[in-house]
């Protein structure tokens, strides 16, 4: 009989897993005197349509010891005397703490938001960079400054008195774009962020929280320069000031321009926040 090594044997017993688990089974009683491996060996392959086990995303146990640190957030948030900051603020604990995914051993801290919870504007980015993931502040490196200028020059507000979020509270290694299970994971999040915040208006800014927030797979040049209605909240899309900053033409900078006074129509003169 040919011998099986222990990593072979592994690549069966976890593929058998992935299977049992992509029937409903997620706990197996265990009997010693009897030998499952061999018997879970037969089980029938995946139905057509379905993923098989290597499409599947990583295991829980495969995410990583989670890096957990204070919350810069959770001390700004103690400052807001208000009901949205309260119920923020189980929120942000959450966040940081969470290994719901791989990032979670990676980041250096959590970046969960900035700014007055009382605010009817949000801001949307996609994740923190490198800045970001430093100081735990979402938009406070190059792009930040850049997204300054537009809410302070462009349309005129002050910029301690809009929320700012992210789609992903963790920073993916390299600033690469986030993974589909990474926005996953962070969803609950930031749709329990918008439920408390309950702003008048949403500004994603970038091709994710675009299409997160609208629902639609179009290019971020398709989604700007509308105003859409989700859930009876306005969401207006536009382009990263990150993208801005690579393509910095007169062209680019009207059309965000144009964008944002969308929101500035709805809103109304400020100060945003009374």
């Amino acid at each position: 009989m040919a011998r099986i090594n222990k990593s072979q044997l592994a690549r069966q017993l976890r593929g058998n897993l992935e299977l049992l688990q992509m029937g409903g089974v997620n706990e197996l009683p265990i009997k010693r005197k009897h030998r499952a491996a061999p018997a879970a060996a037969h089980k029938s392959p995946p139905r057509a349509g379905h993923p098989t086990p290597q499409a599947r995303p990583a295991a829980a146990a495969k995410v990583g010891t989670p890096v957990i640190v204070p919350s810069a957030a959770l001390e700004e948030l103690k400052a807001f005397d208000s009901a949205q900051a309260r119920a923020l603020e189980p929120l942000a604990e959450q966040v940081r703490t969470c290994a719901a995914c791989k990032l979670c051993s990676t980041r250096t801290q959590t970046v969960f938001g900035t700014g007055d919870p009382r605010s009817p504007l949000l801001i949307v980015g996609e994740a923190p960079g490198g800045d970001e993931d430093a100081r735990g502040i979402p938009f406070v490196g190059r792009a930040g400054k850049l997204l300054t200028d537009i809410i302070e020059k462009g349309m005129k507000y002050r910029r301690e008195q809009v929320y700012i979020a992210n789609v992903l509270k963790c920073r993916p290694p390299g600033n690469r774009n986030p993974d589909p299970e990474e926005i996953e994971a962070c969803r609950g999040y930031l749709a329990k962020q918008i439920e408390i915040l309950n702003p008048k208006v949403i500004l994603a800014v970038g091709l994710f929280p675009a299409q997160w927030l609208t629902g639609r797979k179009e290019a971020i040049g398709k989604l700007r320069g509308q105003v859409f209605d989700v859930d009876g909240r306005k969401v207006i899309a536009t382009y990263h000031p990150a993208y801005v900053l690579r393509n910095y033409t007169v062209e680019t900078r009207k059309k965000v321009h144009d964008d944002v006074l969308l929101a500035v129509g709805i809103l109304g003169p400020g100060p945003l926040v009374k």
